[in-house]
């Protein structure tokens, strides 16, 4: 049988209610009192219920981590970190898959259903209003990994994607290639629509450099297999950028299958960095984006917001990098000697 709070009131001599204060983030109980009561639960192995506490406080500790798309590998290291860290503060995260959900509304009376605290919306390719409902619903809300803007309705935290883009089209040009392409996500994801204009504008400096885009049907393996089989079969470009690491591995999968060779037939770049992408087998060539920052960063918009809900909305941007790995070409001569000199 678990220790009730009465026996530990006993145990230490003292009120039910000093038991209960002791244990209540906030509440007034002096040091003696304390070691008290923190001796006597120690000898029983008492734990506080938590969900007795939060009728107390008002507060249920739990955080709402929101996702949309499991299939890619990436989120398995954002759930770590976040699961992680939230725990670290004391808080509780009550993980909620959105995969194929597209309508708020739903996702927003399941999460006050369970009373939670606030929410963290995981995701590259929910649009801003999707996170905006949560607010308006009156549950503190940060968008992590969101579409920035420079006047934002909900905090987000992440990077610019557009950038990103340009970014790849910058690597590719100075890689000498003259027949590129990208290959992203699905159309409707606010990340890959930004990637590709970024990627796009960045080309249009270079009307000598022949551009073209398709999407793949989901951020996965198998649907950046798919869509590189399909561009291979009608005749592939020079170079790719994939927009995202997950698609750009299933990619070198397809170019492998069809007898084709990385770097040396067909180029790719990806954008994440997840850990897959650096094995030696895959030695993937990427856009890094810092999500241990973004990830600590979000938390602590969120924690902020506990006790101030009504805090004005901020964007917080994070600035990625290139990581030189195996799977593009090197650089023409001249370029070398310029790197060199």
């Amino acid at each position: 049988m678990a220790v009730t709070l009465k026996e530990v009131a006993e145990r230490a001599g003292v009120s039910r209610s000093a038991v209960s204060r002791t244990f209540t983030d906030g509440a007034s109980v002096s040091g003696k009192m304390r070691r008290k009561v923190e001796k006597a639960a120690r000898d029983l192995g008492y734990s506080p219920n938590a969900l007795a506490s939060s009728l107390t406080t008002g507060r249920t500790k739990l955080i709402g981590l929101v996702s949309n798309n499991f299939h890619n590998p990436i989120f398995l290291e954002v759930f770590d970190l976040f699961t992680r860290a939230l725990q670290d503060r004391g808080l509780r995260p009550l993980l909620v898959n959105l995969t194929d959900e597209t309508d708020p509304a739903n996702s927003v009376r399941m999460l006050r259903q369970y009373s939670v605290d606030g929410v963290v919306v995981a995701s590259s390719t929910l649009p801003p209003g999707f996170s905006k409902s949560f607010r308006d619903a009156g549950v503190p809300v940060v968008h992590s990994f969101g579409r920035h803007t420079s006047n934002p309705q909900v905090h987000v935290v992440g990077i610019d994607n557009v950038e990103c883009g340009r970014m790849a089209a910058r690597t590719l040009i100075a890689r000498g290639y003259k027949n590129v392409a990208f290959m992203g996500g699905p159309q409707d994801a606010t990340s890959t629509q930004d990637r590709l204009r970024g990627f796009v504008s960045e080309m249009e400096t270079r009307p000598d450099i022949q551009v073209s885009y398709t999407f793949a049907t989901a951020y996965s393996f198998e649907a950046g297999r798919k869509e590189m089989s399909k561009l291979i079969a009608s005749g592939p470009a020079q170079a790719y950028f994939c927009g995202d690491d997950v698609l750009s591995i299933g990619a070198l999968s397809a170019v492998e299958e069809s007898g084709l060779n990385v770097p040396d037939d067909i180029g790719i770049i990806g954008l994440n960095d997840m850990e897959m992408a650096r094995w030696e087998n895959i030695d993937l060539t990427t856009i890094r984006q810092p999500i241990q920052q973004i990830v600590n960063s979000s938390i602590e918009l969120v924690v902020a917001m506990l006790d101030e809900p009504d805090r004005y909305p901020e964007a917080r941007l994070f600035p990625c990098s290139i990581v030189e790995r195996g799977t593009l070409r090197e650089f023409p001569v001249s370029q070398l000697e310029t790197k060199t000199g």
